[in-house]
């Protein structure tokens, strides 16, 4: 087979959980550029409808929906939407991320329960009721979206000069992204023998209009000088979801300008 074809996602479907967010959407856009059918879906409908909108205007096929994270049956009922529509399911980017300030609960133990909930137990089902839809259906592509935050300690020289970000590294978020890469490994074993693949992209930084002590701050601490942009993610992202990568999986990939190697 001719090497562009392998990237060709033409007939495939694929479901980017927190499609309408800074990275969500240049996920969305990559693999509906490549020829998916892509579903962006959050808690959110109006976003991610406003998005799917935008994106059908410039000839994507993209469809909104909204889930909840922290809800089985509501997972389970967003797989019956897709797969009613489709039949099948080929691609989930479990993208989605809750990060919630402590000021919102009570109490600490509140605070944790709560993201656990959606950042812990909700990858951990929506690997399990997606891989096993795939598995019966013969094969897929699950993406998981880490962070050099589950690789790496938190650098707290990043913050200097910008106290309004310094609880940006919460510990929640170590704790679950490292959590996921290790997941990942899990998930690549379970269902390899259904020919379902499973990969994790650890992401780092992307340019927000973060303030500029923050930016100079970040640059250092790369080989490539920068923050990632809004097409950084694209190709990755088609790569795994494709038959380009169709040999790879239980793969924890940095995808970070560097930062991680440093």
């Amino acid at each position: 087979m001719n090497v562009m074809k392998l990237f060709d996602l033409t007939g495939k479907i694929a479901l980017v959980t927190g499609g309408a967010g800074n990275y969500g959407r240049q996920m969305v856009e990559a693999l509906g550029e490549a020829g998916a059918t892509v579903w962006t879906a959050s808690r959110s409908l109006e976003k991610n409808e406003e998005m799917a909108d935008q994106l059908r205007k410039r000839g994507l096929d993209v469809h909104a929906a909204s889930y909840d994270q922290t809800e089985e049956e509501s997972m389970r009922r967003l797989l019956d939407t897709i797969v009613t529509k489709h039949g099948r399911v080929d691609v989930l980017v479990n993208n989605s991320v809750l990060r919630s300030p402590k000021s919102a609960y009570s109490s600490l133990t509140e605070c944790l329960s709560h993201n656990f909930l959606a950042n812990a137990t909700g990858v951990i089902l929506m690997c399990h009721i997606f891989g096993d839809q795939m598995a019966e259906q013969g094969g897929g592509s699950i993406i998981n979206i880490g962070s050099y935050m589950g690789m790496l300690g938190c650098n707290d020289t990043l913050y200097e000069g910008c106290p309004q970000m310094a609880s940006t590294g919460a510990n929640a978020y170590f704790f679950h992204k490292g959590g996921m890469h290790n997941y990942t490994k899990y998930v690549a074993a379970k269902y390899g023998p259904k020919n379902v693949r499973c990969n994790c992209l650890s992401l780092g930084g992307l340019f927000n209009n973060q303030p500029e002590p923050f930016l100079e701050q970040y640059a250092k601490a790369t080989f490539l000088g920068r923050m990632a942009d809004q097409e950084d993610v694209k190709g990755a992202i088609v790569y795994l979801a494709s038959e380009a990568s169709k040999y790879m999986t239980g793969a924890v990939i940095p995808l970070d300008g560097g930062y991680s190697a440093k």
